[in-house]
């Protein structure tokens, strides 16, 4: 199935047609301050690059910064409730209690604390106060609050209370958008409260990015339905996309090293993707982005959801260098790289015109960066290899030399070779590897639950079974699933035998009828 894949950048936005193994086309065109003009332009240059191969595209996947932008500079939030189901419990720290105060103020739209919540084996720690429910609920319709982020404890595995209050919301609120942590983090009350609200508070932002992405699609005259790509490498169709917004925070980066895998055909190794402003180091295990284990903080506020392991630096080829002084970044031009740099006719020294002078690189005019002294340049190089060889360094497990895949704009940068490291390998069509991710991803399922009384195997099939379950009712085909993620741990502090398993399967997406149903 053909499918054009589009990552939305800080400096540029990429898009590719791929049809299976092969990349029919690729375009690089600069990221637009409103994101969506700027899919606009590089969907129809593909369409004009690839002619008629443009025909029977199956779908449209794209990979955007708007969420996270949203987050990290304060823009396009609407204000959200948080309805915690926890009393007697858990009252002693209240939402948002460690959010940066600016963003906390922005956004909170009431904190409400009533009484239920389970234990960790699913058993009610009190029976859910439905009144207090119906009370907050009048109450954020008076306020003029028009979404909800509601977090029970241990709702991860059993979501029973949750589902019953948004169906009070709902009733009493009708016009309310209600986000349940169940559906977003793992067990960990307040992580997962703080993700709930940050989905909740970009409800409004998703619905019109979602739209917008949908009439670009539509202008372009390509008729395939839109998927927006997620943290773990995977994809999720428009309608989840709008529900689930904080799923797609790090898809630049996933996308990125999913299409060093692709191209490359090689599963494990370290990936590096230099882009215009930030340069992003992973690892590949199996084909998929390394997973993070413990907190990542998004915008100041600490979250434990799926998100990938990641180390990032303000390195990339828009990255301003100063000669006195001598400074390397972090400040970027951003998507301005074509207008502000030497080479492009600028007056900004950036990482782009250092690479043309040091001829690792052959773009733009070259004549414009002839006059650059030859020790700062020699020194630029230096610093970029020794930043960039740290980075790599500090994301490796262990001392085994293993492959490094050198992708984005800016791949140029990366050393020839590097300690610890059995080959850099540069991949075709490396510059647009983020896109070339995006069309290649698949749909995935996962399950964080503790189980009781139980034999490992036994638990294992019903998790990777609840899994499944999971991935199909996203849109995979239940036919080409398998297990890329699976790990158990017994909870020794907890009485009984009681064990923790997460696992996580992948499939291809299903061939979507009308009327919405996927069939394999």
């Amino acid at each position: 199935m053909k499918r054009i894949g589009v990552d939305v950048g800080g400096t540029n936005t990429d898009a590719v047609l791929v049809d299976g193994a092969d990349v029919l086309g690729a375009v690089k065109t600069a990221t637009t301050e409103d994101v969506t003009s700027g899919v606009r332009t590089a969907l129809r240059e593909l369409a004009a690059q690839v002619g008629d191969a443009i025909t029977g595209v199956g779908a449209v996947m794209i990979g955007t910064t708007h969420f996270v932008n949203a987050v990290v500079q304060r823009r396009h939030l609407n204000r959200a409730a948080a309805l915690r189901i926890c009393l007697p419990s858990c009252a002693s720290l209240p939402p948002m209690v460690d959010w940066p105060q600016d963003l906390a103020a922005l956004v909170d739209g009431g904190k409400y604390l009533v009484q239920g919540g389970h234990e960790y084996d699913g058993r009610p720690l009190m029976p859910l106060d439905e009144v207090a429910v119906a009370e907050a609920a009048r109450q954020m319709r008076t306020d003029g609050v028009r979404s909800a982020a509601v977090t029970s404890v241990f709702s991860p595995l059993t979501a029973e209370f949750e589902e019953r209050a948004a169906g009070i919301l709902r009733a009493e609120h009708p016009d309310i958008q209600v986000t349940l942590s169940s559906t977003l983090g793992r067990i960990g009350l307040l992580e997962r409260e703080n993700v709930t609200i940050l989905n909740a508070c970009l409800a409004d932002l998703a619905n019109r990015t979602v739209k917008a992405f949908e009439e670009a699609i539509a202008e372009s005259g390509i008729d395939a339905p839109l998927y927006i790509t997620q943290n773990d490498g995977t994809v999720a169709s428009a309608a989840i996309a709008r529900e689930q917004p904080v799923f797609s925070f790090a898809s630049g980066p996933t996308n990125s090293m999913r299409g060093a895998a692709f191209l490359s055909g090689i599963d494990d190794a370290m990936v590096l993707d230099v882009g215009g402003t930030t340069s992003d180091v992973g690892c590949l295990r199996a084909g998929f982005p390394r997973e993070a284990n413990n907190v990542v903080q998004v915008g100041g506020v600490r979250t434990l959801f799926r998100m990938p392991d990641l180390m990032s630096i303000g390195l990339g080829g828009g990255t301003i260098v100063q000669a006195e002084p001598f400074t390397v970044g972090p400040v970027s031009v951003g998507h301005r790289l074509t207008q502000d740099a030497l080479v492009f006719g600028g007056d900004t020294l950036t990482l782009t015109d250092i690479a043309v002078a040091a001829g690792l690189a052959d773009i733009g005019d070259r004549s414009r960066v002839a006059t650059l002294s030859g020790s700062l340049v020699n020194r630029t190089v230096m610093d970029i290899h020794r930043r960039l060889f740290e980075t790599v360094d500090r994301m490796k497990t262990d001392a085994s030399e293993v492959p490094l895949l050198a992708v984005g704009g800016g791949a140029m940068l990366a050393p020839e070779r590097m300690d610890g490291i059995s080959e850099v390998v540069r991949v075709e069509h490396h510059a647009v590897a983020n896109a070339v991710g995006a069309a290649i991803a698949q749909v995935s399922g996962e399950v964080d639950h503790v189980f009781r009384d139980m034999d490992r195997d036994e638990l294992l099939r019903v998790a990777e079974d609840m899994a499944r379950a999971k991935a199909v009712s996203a849109g995979a085909d239940p036919s080409t699933l398998k297990v890329v993620d699976m790990e158990d741990l017994p909870l020794a502090y907890l009485p009984g035998r009681s064990v923790r398993a997460r696992v996580r399967v992948v499939g291809d997406i299903g061939e979507t009828q009308p009327g919405g149903i996927t069939h394999g």
